[in-house]
């Protein structure tokens, strides 16, 4: 009779390597991007594009966030003077200024959510508190336009006095997202680049087709040849430091690896988004052997 022999008690179990839990709002980014991108449809990048704010060079949120918080001021205001007064001029004015704050609002909460899919840790968990905040305080502004139509005037102004409360977090993290995170902020801006022509590579260096990195004092730069023409761009993309020597040429454009924004080579401006700020061109020239640049 054979005899089994168990394995001692003190043995250790091999350390088993499993993947990293993903973080809740990692999992509802993941599943926006691909309701967003829409298997990356033109018509949807388009879209995007027109909500991240490329056609206009700035972040289309920042510049709608203004509509509801101009809005919803002038109604608290408003509110208080009617409190006051009692005069019913100033129960239109608040009543109105609510309900144009809730259209901005509207518009900027897309504009919001769109650019929100893009962003990276740290950043991306107070974007998500922001955005729930801000929701929140649009619900509340929603409820109190509702009552003040069913003629419930002071529970109105109170959820109206709430969600201004709230909103005001909602807007110090946004603060705290651009000043602290750098978000919707040119990632290039303070850059040091050459004023006059100066040598930062070996024309042999150069492959065609191969987008290559080299730097001018620490500065990081993007080489591209094409032909017998060179391309030379600041090499951090502007929306989030990606490097897009890493990237992938279309045609006489690159694509960023990390949010697949697209710049032209010729001069650096966005193709599609999210990045909305152009990237930096430099002059180029060919002397002695060596690959010279400038800034333009």
């Amino acid at each position: 009779m054979a005899t089994r022999i168990s394995a001692p008690s003190s043995a250790v179990e091999p350390d088993v390597q499993r993947p990293p839990k993903q973080a809740f709002e990692e999992k509802l980014q993941k599943a926006l991007d691909k309701r967003l991108y829409a298997g990356g449809s033109p018509s949807a990048q388009k879209v995007r594009n027109f909500l991240n704010g490329t056609w206009i060079g700035e972040p289309l949120h920042v510049i709608l966030t203004d509509v509801p918080i101009g809005a919803w001021t002038v109604a608290l205001v408003f509110d208080g003077l009617d409190l006051v007064a009692g005069r019913r001029e100033f129960a239109v004015v608040a009543d109105a200024s609510l309900a144009v704050g809730l259209a901005g609002a509207a518009g900027a909460a897309v504009a919001g959510i769109v650019d929100w899919s893009d962003v990276d840790p740290p950043a991306r968990r107070t974007g998500l508190i922001h955005g729930m905040l801000n929701l929140a305080g649009t619900a509340l502004f929603a409820t109190s336009l509702i009552l003040r139509k069913k003629r419930s005037r002071k529970q109105g102004q109170l959820l109206s006095a709430l969600g201004y409360g709230v909103m005001t977090i909602a807007a110090h993290l946004g603060g705290k997202m651009v000043y602290g995170y750098r978000v919707g902020v040119d990632r290039t801006s303070g850059q040091e680049f050459p004023a006059e022509f100066t040598a930062v590579m070996p024309e042999t260096e150069l492959k065609e087709s191969i987008p290559t990195r080299t730097e001018y004092h620490g500065t990081p730069i993007l080489l591209v040849r094409k032909g017998e023409k060179i391309f030379a761009l600041a090499e951090t993309c502007s929306h989030f430091n990606g490097p897009l020597s890493e990237g992938k040429l279309i045609g006489d454009s690159i694509v960023c690896p990390y949010h697949d924004s697209r710049f032209a080579l010729y001069d650096g401006r966005v193709i599609n988004g999210p990045a909305v700020h152009p990237q930096p061109c430099l002059e180029v020239r060919i002397r002695n052997g060596q690959i010279e640049v400038r800034k333009r």
